[in-house]
């Protein structure tokens, strides 16, 4: 059997329905790698699909975007390809507007359950549950209710949308160890081939002696600097009843996040622009870029910090501010004068 697993697509991020300022916004990135990542699926290549969760941006959003986020999920089970949604914790464990997701072979975890499918004369049990707060307690009793249906099956596989014991994230590597969210790698089940799990954003493979390997897809796109240098993508795994066999990470261009550090205190203002511009064109066309700037700057420069001045240098660049001192050098009042 081969499954296409991605995960957190955070859809809708960046992406007003009713825009205030005209500038280059990252919501079309994250469906153009949402509709890539699913390729595979409309070629034929697989036999299902799972979604590990935060199909959206965030739990509320207007119906016009929970469409166009399930449409390429129904036209892939429109093709004959099952398709199994978790919804995630930017869902709060529940997707928005559900009925927007019917469809014969598009299956949503909305509640503990085992998903059946039969793949070429092997029988597949797919178990899953929605994101969980405060899972390392609930796990057992989540397990249990989402295998209560479970049949003979020649393969098992659980559908997640949290954190395992293990995984890591971020600029320095930080692992999941303990923690009210932390799953334990010894509690997982021994009879699943796979755990499918989304939510950490960071794609990587846990695995450990007597327990199934633990597979997350990593999201989509970059949605933070900390994902700045991490590889996106989506999995093509193949499976059966003897294990995982392959695990294809299937790349996506992601949009590159470039860092520039700027010390503007004490520079004139053509020297500032000229400063700008430099930081600014040297890189790709398409970054997104942050301009940390290190250390106060003088209150006369604000107008070239601006919003509006910045776009006019991005081109096609998503560009913000940041830095240690986002401020501006306040002028000394003068000393009073001695009597």
């Amino acid at each position: 059997m081969r499954i296409l697993f991605l995960s957190d697509t955070h859809l809708g991020l960046d992406l007003p329905g009713r825009p205030r300022v005209a500038r280059p916004r990252r919501g079309d990135d994250f469906f153009r790698c949402f509709e890539l990542a699913l390729l595979p699926a409309l070629a034929g290549e697989v036999d299902a699909v799972v979604h590990g969760g935060d199909l959206l941006y965030r739990s509320r959003v207007p119906a016009w975007l929970a469409d166009a986020a399930l449409a390429p999920l129904r036209r892939v089970a429109a093709r004959g390809v099952p398709v199994l949604l978790v919804p995630g914790n930017h869902e709060r464990s529940r997707l928005p507007f559900p009925l927007l997701a019917a469809q014969e072979r598009l299956h949503v975890f909305h509640a503990p359950r085992t998903v059946h499918l039969e793949v070429r004369g092997l029988r597949v049990a797919l178990a899953g549950f929605p994101y969980a707060p405060d899972a390392r307690a609930r796990f057992g009793a989540l397990l249990e209710a989402a295998r209560g249906g479970d049949r003979s099956a020649d393969l098992r596989i659980l559908c997640l949308h949290q954190c395992v014991e293990g995984a890591s994230c971020g600029p320095g590597s930080f692992t999941f160890r303990d923690g009210p969210e932390v799953i334990r790698r010894a509690d997982l089940p021994g009879d699943v081939a796979a755990v499918l799990a989304g939510h950490v954003h960071r794609h990587q493979v846990l695995r450990a002696p007597g327990r199934p390997p633990v597979i997350y897809a990593g999201s989509v796109e970059r949605t933070s600097f900390a994902e700045a240098g991490e590889p996106k993508g989506a999995v093509v795994i193949e499976i059966g009843a003897g294990g995982v066999a392959s695990i294809d990470f299937r790349p996506l261009p992601a949009r590159p996040m470039v860092v520039r550090t700027l010390a503007l205190s004490g520079l004139s203002a053509d020297a500032v622009r000229e400063e700008l511009r430099r930081a600014i064109g040297g890189t790709p066309e398409d970054a997104v870029v942050r301009l940390s700037l290190r250390g106060p700057w003088p209150a006369h420069l604000a107008p070239l910090l601006g919003a509006g001045a910045l776009r006019a240098m991005a081109g096609g660049r998503n560009v913000s501010l940041g830095g240690e001192a986002l401020r501006a050098e306040r002028p000394r009042a003068a000393a009073p004068a001695s009597s």
